[in-house]
Protein backbone atom coordinates (compact mmCIF):
# COMPACT_ATOMS: atom_id res chain seq x y z
CA UNK A 1 0.00 0.00 0.00
CA UNK A 2 1.74 2.58 -1.39
CA UNK A 3 1.37 6.54 0.18
CA UNK A 4 -0.64 4.98 3.43
CA UNK A 5 0.51 6.67 6.58
CA UNK A 6 -0.41 5.44 10.10
CA UNK A 7 -0.38 7.70 12.67
CA UNK A 8 1.71 7.96 15.78
CA UNK A 9 2.64 9.52 18.95
CA UNK A 10 6.14 9.80 20.13
CA UNK A 11 6.07 10.88 24.04
CA UNK A 12 8.51 13.20 25.06
CA UNK A 13 10.31 12.13 28.17
CA UNK A 14 9.39 14.41 30.71
CA UNK A 15 11.62 16.92 32.50
CA UNK A 16 12.29 15.15 36.34
CA UNK A 17 11.64 17.52 39.22
CA UNK A 18 13.66 17.32 42.12
CA UNK A 19 13.56 16.64 45.40
CA UNK A 20 14.90 19.63 46.72
CA UNK A 21 13.17 22.06 44.52
CA UNK A 22 9.68 20.70 46.26
CA UNK A 23 11.08 20.83 49.68
CA UNK A 24 12.57 24.32 48.61
CA UNK A 25 8.76 25.74 47.77
CA UNK A 26 7.20 23.89 50.37
CA UNK A 27 9.56 25.32 53.09
CA UNK A 28 9.04 28.69 51.50
CA UNK A 29 5.31 28.61 51.63
CA UNK A 30 4.95 26.77 54.80
CA UNK A 31 7.99 29.50 56.90
CA UNK A 32 5.59 31.70 58.32
CA UNK A 33 2.89 29.03 60.10
CA UNK A 34 2.88 26.97 62.07
CA UNK A 35 3.05 23.93 59.82
CA UNK A 36 6.02 22.29 59.13
CA UNK A 37 7.20 19.67 56.43
CA UNK A 38 7.54 16.06 57.78
CA UNK A 39 8.58 14.17 54.32
CA UNK A 40 8.42 14.75 50.25
CA UNK A 41 9.19 11.81 47.87
CA UNK A 42 9.34 12.64 44.62
CA UNK A 43 9.49 9.28 41.92
CA UNK A 44 11.21 8.59 39.09
CA UNK A 45 8.03 8.79 37.07
CA UNK A 46 7.33 13.04 39.00
CA UNK A 47 4.64 11.57 41.51
CA UNK A 48 5.56 14.12 44.55
CA UNK A 49 4.09 13.24 47.66
CA UNK A 50 4.45 16.05 50.05
CA UNK A 51 4.02 15.43 54.10
CA UNK A 52 2.84 18.26 56.32
CA UNK A 53 1.84 18.82 59.94
CA UNK A 54 0.89 21.18 63.14
CA UNK A 55 0.95 20.68 66.63
CA UNK A 56 -2.58 22.16 66.30
CA UNK A 57 -3.28 19.56 63.43
CA UNK A 58 -3.06 19.78 59.67
CA UNK A 59 -6.81 21.11 57.77
CA UNK A 60 -7.74 20.12 54.10
CA UNK A 61 -8.29 23.38 53.24
CA UNK A 62 -4.53 23.92 53.85
CA UNK A 63 -3.66 21.12 52.19
CA UNK A 64 -5.65 22.46 49.40
CA UNK A 65 -3.88 25.50 49.79
CA UNK A 66 -0.75 24.51 49.38
CA UNK A 67 -1.07 21.86 46.75
CA UNK A 68 -2.39 24.64 44.55
CA UNK A 69 0.51 26.66 45.40
CA UNK A 70 2.94 23.70 44.23
CA UNK A 71 1.39 23.06 41.44
CA UNK A 72 1.76 26.74 40.02
CA UNK A 73 5.60 26.81 40.32
CA UNK A 74 5.72 23.83 37.52
CA UNK A 75 4.97 24.01 33.94
CA UNK A 76 2.69 20.83 33.35
CA UNK A 77 3.91 21.37 29.77
CA UNK A 78 7.26 20.86 30.74
CA UNK A 79 6.81 18.85 33.48
CA UNK A 80 4.50 15.94 33.95
CA UNK A 81 3.92 15.54 37.16
CA UNK A 82 1.06 13.93 40.22
CA UNK A 83 0.94 15.65 43.37
CA UNK A 84 -0.32 14.63 46.55
CA UNK A 85 -0.70 16.67 49.64
CA UNK A 86 -1.29 15.06 53.22
CA UNK A 87 -0.69 15.10 56.57
CA UNK A 88 1.55 12.96 58.61
CA UNK A 89 -0.17 9.81 59.32
CA UNK A 90 -1.42 9.28 63.05
CA UNK A 91 -0.18 5.62 62.86
CA UNK A 92 3.36 6.71 61.02
CA UNK A 93 6.40 6.55 62.50
CA UNK A 94 7.76 9.96 63.52
CA UNK A 95 10.45 11.71 61.12
CA UNK A 96 11.47 14.85 61.80
CA UNK A 97 12.21 16.09 65.54
CA UNK A 98 8.92 18.21 65.61
CA UNK A 99 6.95 14.99 65.84
CA UNK A 100 8.72 14.12 68.57
CA UNK A 101 7.91 17.37 70.60
CA UNK A 102 4.56 17.41 69.21
CA UNK A 103 3.94 13.92 71.00
CA UNK A 104 5.78 15.15 73.96
CA UNK A 105 3.44 13.65 77.06
CA UNK A 106 1.51 10.89 74.83
CA UNK A 107 1.95 7.27 74.34
CA UNK A 108 4.51 5.74 72.39
CA UNK A 109 5.55 2.66 71.07
CA UNK A 110 9.75 2.98 70.08
CA UNK A 111 11.78 -0.23 68.59
CA UNK A 112 15.29 -0.21 68.80
CA UNK A 113 17.43 -1.31 66.14
CA UNK A 114 18.14 -4.81 68.34
CA UNK A 115 14.42 -5.98 68.54
CA UNK A 116 12.90 -4.47 71.77
CA UNK A 117 9.46 -2.81 71.80
CA UNK A 118 9.21 -0.56 74.75
CA UNK A 119 5.83 1.50 75.17
CA UNK A 120 5.75 4.60 77.41
CA UNK A 121 5.11 8.46 77.90
CA UNK A 122 7.12 10.48 75.53
CA UNK A 123 8.50 12.73 78.33
CA UNK A 124 11.64 14.47 76.30
CA UNK A 125 13.22 15.23 72.84
CA UNK A 126 15.66 16.98 71.15
CA UNK A 127 18.67 17.12 68.10
CA UNK A 128 20.34 13.80 69.27
CA UNK A 129 18.00 11.95 72.08
CA UNK A 130 14.43 11.54 73.16
CA UNK A 131 13.06 9.89 76.41
CA UNK A 132 10.35 7.88 77.35
CA UNK A 133 8.96 6.98 80.77
CA UNK A 134 7.91 3.68 81.61
CA UNK A 135 6.18 2.15 84.62
CA UNK A 136 7.56 -0.87 86.32
CA UNK A 137 6.81 -3.01 89.17
CA UNK A 138 9.65 -3.39 91.24
CA UNK A 139 10.18 -5.41 94.55
CA UNK A 140 10.85 -2.93 97.40
CA UNK A 141 13.32 -3.75 99.89
CA UNK A 142 11.41 -5.14 102.85
CA UNK A 143 8.42 -4.54 101.17
CA UNK A 144 5.94 -8.35 100.86
CA UNK A 145 4.15 -6.59 97.65
CA UNK A 146 5.84 -4.91 94.61
CA UNK A 147 5.23 -1.30 93.84
CA UNK A 148 5.05 0.51 90.86
CA UNK A 149 8.24 2.89 89.80
CA UNK A 150 8.82 5.27 86.80
CA UNK A 151 11.80 5.10 84.52
CA UNK A 152 13.41 6.89 81.85
CA UNK A 153 14.76 5.46 79.31
CA UNK A 154 16.92 7.48 76.55
CA UNK A 155 17.14 6.31 73.04
CA UNK A 156 19.59 8.03 70.18
CA UNK A 157 18.00 8.35 67.79
CA UNK A 158 20.07 6.65 65.32
CA UNK A 159 19.75 3.19 67.63
CA UNK A 160 15.66 3.07 66.38
CA UNK A 161 13.85 1.79 64.06
CA UNK A 162 11.01 3.74 64.83
CA UNK A 163 9.04 5.67 67.28
CA UNK A 164 5.19 6.32 66.91
CA UNK A 165 1.88 7.60 68.85
CA UNK A 166 0.24 4.88 70.27
CA UNK A 167 -3.89 5.14 69.53
CA UNK A 168 -6.24 3.84 72.59
CA UNK A 169 -9.65 3.83 72.95
CA UNK A 170 -11.12 4.03 76.07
Amino acid sequence: MKGTTVPFFVKLPHQMIFKETVIQIVSDYIASSEYYLVDVNVSSDNRISVEIDAFEGVSLDYCIELSKHIEAQFDREVEDFELEVSSAGLTEPFKVLKQFEKNIGNEVEVLSKNGIKISGELTAANETFFTITIEKKVQAEGAKRKVIVNEDITFNYNDIKYTKYIIRFK
